[in-house]
């Protein structure tokens, strides 16, 4: 049976979702609220919560509870790796036409703000062990940050680290300015001769950090999805190793497994 709270966290949802309380419209204030539907105070809190933390609502200080403008929504496929595999070879304006971003929001390029930053790093004990390298390796770090240019927050927190010597085989690749890269990081690998032969996803979650919560403008305390990317070449090799963290109140993770028929 339904919690008191979580009742009237149902019942604010559908007035939100039906348009009665409008995006930038102010909810009624907890008293009102906790006159009208008969519970207490601290009953009304906790149902602001619950929407604070899907993302439906907004607490602004001594003004009141706002509707949030609705988000856009990220729809992240496993299939994103196939897409960038099958295009390596396409021209360099069909490549920097679309990727995977634009795919996975329905946004078009221009209606993107991207942002890179590549710094050299050292391999800790976690990465020397992902890499299968010694402890202190150089590797290139990069951080990543793409937003719809209506909003303020990025999709994702995206850090990728390659080793540093495989690549500055192509000097291009340790060049920020450089990015976004037509192709994206398959066709970089493409440049120094590395063909992917699988990408192993591993996804937990957990509560957001305050920084992650500021930096991905959502209420502190809300999860999100951590991704764990592998990327192996077609020697087995280890050549990329990405932790990409998701808001989890505007993220679906989709995950297509094709199967073998069976035989007859």
């Amino acid at each position: 049976m339904a919690l008191e709270y979580e009742r009237l966290a149902d019942d604010l949802r559908e007035s939100i979702r039906t348009g009665e309380f409008a995006a930038g419209k102010q909810l009624p204030t907890s008293a009102t609220l906790s006159a009208k539907y008969g519970v207490s105070m601290p009953t009304v809190r906790q149902a602001l919560d619950v929407l604070r933390s899907e993302g439906l609502i907004d607490s602004r200080q001594g003004l009141g509870v706002y509707v949030r403008p609705p988000r856009r929504k990220v729809r992240r496929s496993n299939t994103n790796n196939h897409f960038d595999k099958a295009r390596i070879h396409e021209p360099e304006p069909v490549r920097a036409a679309t990727g995977s971003t634009e795919r996975n929001t329905g946004l078009d390029v221009s209606e993107l703000e991207f942002e890179a930053e590549y710094t050299v790093a050292q391999a800790n004990d976690d990465l020397a062990e992902s890499f299968g390298v010694p402890v202190g390796t150089k590797l290139l770090q990069r951080d990543y940050r793409t937003r719809s240019k209506n909003e303020v927050a990025p999709f994702n927190l995206a850090r990728s680290y390659l080793i540093y010597e495989m690549a500055a085989a192509d000097p291009r690749l340790l060049d920020d300015g450089n990015e976004p890269w037509p192709g994206g990081t398959q066709h970089q690998f493409f440049t120094i001769g590395i063909e992917l032969d699988r990408v192993v996803e591993t996804v937990t979650t957990r509560p957001s950090t305050p920084e992650e919560a500021e930096l991905l403008d959502i209420a502190s305390g809300v999860p999100v999805f951590l991704i764990r990317k592998t990327s192996i070449d077609t020697t087995g090799r280890v050549v990329e190793v990405a932790d990409v963290t998701l808001p989890g109140d505007r993220t679906e993770l989709v995950y297509e497994t094709p199967l073998e028929r069976w035989t007859k």
